[in-house]
């Protein structure tokens, strides 16, 4: 008789184990027939978009289009406006002087150098002149007679279209044979010797805005409206307060009249801010491409702080004026380099876009509110 205790030969690998039930047994003990019919076909092709419309990768398929076309765009908006100036309509204050012959000539050689985009204004005098250029109506004062020409330009208007101006005096008085000075009379910053710092900062301003704005959007979505407008005037404060001390008072590139520099920012982030809020009461989760599109895409390269608004295109230099970005980079510039000429339309330009993004974010959010959270107490009781 075999011993129990002694093991027997290994079980054949192939052979099935009549005690292992079959994982792909039925409880009756039969294996499930194959698919047949509807169920066994591949799923058409109404089936399959209506599955790609629920999953996840709908939304991504989207964000991907709309992030190659905002690059896009976004390298063409700029290099649309930026890559070439060229002048379209520069405003130039003439003294009267220019009534003798040589005078007349050399204005008019000026504007055929520019492409006949000088836009004349005639004055009485050099000081009628000068307070017209401090009020930014002009970019240039041109007073010439028959012992030669002068002109003045203002760099704080924009060092590009100064340095048109420059050339082009220089070459046509080199033609005609009229000695010509040329001279700064309101020169930038020495730390911001291309004019570039105050539309950086309002470039600051304008994205940390609405950045912010959507941050909170994600992250503190439980604020009510009357508590979000209040932390969006909070870090639109302490934002704008960081921009101009560091640009001030660490980096020393402006000297900034801090005050109303710091003020102007906060206004700019907190009117860029409720843009997005507007836009995300309109379009919900897809807030942030309109967004984009008003304040980057168009708002900054027409806003006149890269390149002055008489070398845009003429369509750019007059609707940037008419958004935030522009207003902000307006006020800043007269604020810094204009002091007491400040002018009321930027800051009529912020407030307006800030009420009306605030009235429309108001509004929708209490009408969505409405039709969801506010149930009459008993009716709630009764479900």
């Amino acid at each position: 008789m075999p011993d129990p205790t002694t093991p027997g030969p290994d079980p054949d690998p192939t052979t099935p184990d009549p005690t292992t039930p079959d994982p792909g047994a039925t409880e009756s003990g039969s294996r499930p027939a194959p698919p047949h019919g509807a169920h066994g076909r591949p799923p058409s092709a109404g089936r399959r978009w209506a599955a790609y419309k629920k999953s996840p990768y709908l939304p991504a398929t989207v964000i991907m289009l709309i992030c190659a076309a905002a690059a896009g765009l976004f390298a063409g908006s700029y290099t649309y406006a930026m890559a070439n100036p060229t002048p379209h309509r520069i405003p130039a204050a003439v003294v009267s002087q220019p009534d003798t012959v040589r005078g007349k000539e050399f204005v008019a050689a000026m504007d055929k150098a520019l492409d006949a985009s000088l836009v004349i204004h005639v004055f009485a005098t050099p000081a009628e002149a000068r307070e017209a250029l401090e009020d930014q109506q002009v970019f240039a004062i041109v007073r010439a007679d028959s012992r030669g020409a002068s002109l003045d330009v203002a760099g704080a208007s924009g060092a590009a279209v100064a340095q048109v101006l420059a050339q082009s005096a220089v070459k046509v008085g080199h033609t005609l044979g009229i000695p010509v000075s040329v001279t700064d009379v309101k020169p930038l910053h020495k730390g911001d010797p291309r004019g570039l710092a105050l539309f950086y900062i309002s470039l600051a301003a304008v994205i940390i805005g609405f950045v912010s704005s959507i941050q909170l959007n994600v992250h503190a979505s439980g604020l009510r409206p009357l508590e979000r407008i209040a932390f969006t005037v909070a870090y639109a404060l302490l934002g704008g307060f960081c921009i101009a001390a560091v640009v001030d008072w660490l980096l020393n590139s402006v000297d900034l009249p801090f005050f109303e520099s710091w003020l102007i920012l906060a206004l700019t982030m907190f009117t860029t801010g409720m843009v997005f809020l507007m836009f995300n009461t309109l379009f919900g989760r897809w807030a942030m491409i309109p967004t984009w599109g008003l304040l980057v895409l168009l708002g900054n390269p027409s806003s006149g702080g890269a390149v002055s608004w008489p070398l845009l295109p003429s369509v750019l230099g007059h609707i940037g004026r008419w958004l935030p970005p522009g207003a902000s980079v307006n006020a800043q510039h007269t604020a810094v380099y204009y002091q007491g000429h400040q002018r009321i339309f930027p800051f009529l330009v912020l407030a307006g876009w800030a009420l009306v993004s605030g009235a429309v974010f108001w509004v929708g959010t209490h009408r969505k509110q409405g039709g969801r959270d506010h149930m009459p107490q008993h009716a709630a009781a009764a479900t």
